[in-house]
């Protein structure tokens, strides 16, 4: 593809696709004009280095979260959605959490999505620094449910750039984990995961309540902050 007719939109989404497929130390400039079919130069007349590109990625992909409505469907609903929508997104991109350690991830796309949440919560009732802590609250959360299986996929991805045999490397760490187990009571009166067990996806139910604690906690500081205003003497309730 020739510099001129290549975008930075189009180098952004094939960048994806890359990190995808290989993550962070997969993507490089030959690797990205491979995918585009152009020489790897062209892509720097229009990202200046691999971490721009990264950056540009990464703030990407916060883009594809839905954005509910807390007017339509209620504060709590919005926040569950926008949660829900984090978690499968960072559960896609499984390099995302690696380059929010090593990069500072901004851009139009990280900011609509924290945006849309501190609305959420304000809207729920939560004011100033208050809305602040209840988002990063659930982020954290969404961030680190989403660790294990983001662990899981960039371990596979370093084995596929290695030329490992990636399902005999899996049963040799299934024994260690199982072997590991055997010296704890609580783990070895567990029934002993399986290959499949230790590759699945994280149960949906697990990540629901997780995210229903934090929500009932946050409703309940909303209900109890709520309760103190009124009980003050000069406050609406008391006049």
């Amino acid at each position: 593809m020739p510099r001129d007719t290549l975008t930075r939109d189009q180098i952004v989404r094939a960048a994806v696709a890359v990190l995808d497929a290989e993550g962070v130390d997969g993507l490089n400039m030959r690797r990205l004009g491979a995918q585009l079919g152009t020489a790897a130069t062209a892509v720097y007349w229009h990202v200046k280095s691999k971490d721009d590109l990264v950056v540009l990625a990464a703030d990407h992909v916060w883009t594809e979260i839905e954005l509910p409505d807390p007017a339509q469907v209620g504060w709590r609903a919005a926040a569950k959605g926008l949660a829900g929508g984090a978690h499968a997104m960072v559960s896609r991109h499984f390099w995302l959490i690696t380059t929010m350690t090593t990069h500072l991830v901004h851009g139009p796309g990280k900011a609509r999505y924290d945006d849309h949440c501190l609305g959420v919560f304000e809207t729920a009732g939560f004011s100033g620094p208050d809305a602040d802590q209840a988002a990063a609250t659930v982020l954290m959360y969404v961030i680190g449910a989403a660790q294990g299986e983001a662990g899981e996929l960039a371990w596979r991805a370093k084995l596929r750039r290695a030329g490992a045999d990636g399902e005999q490397r899996l049963r040799e760490t299934l024994d260690q984990i199982v072997e590991t187990a055997q010296q704890f009571p609580r783990l070895r009166a567990r029934a002993m995961p399986s290959a499949e067990a230790v590759t699945a996806l994280p149960d949906e139910c697990t990540f629901e309540f997780g995210l229903n604690i934090i929500l009932d906690g946050l409703a309940a500081r909303l209900a109890s902050a709520t309760g103190n205003d009124r009980s003050r003497p000069g406050s609406p309730a008391q006049r």
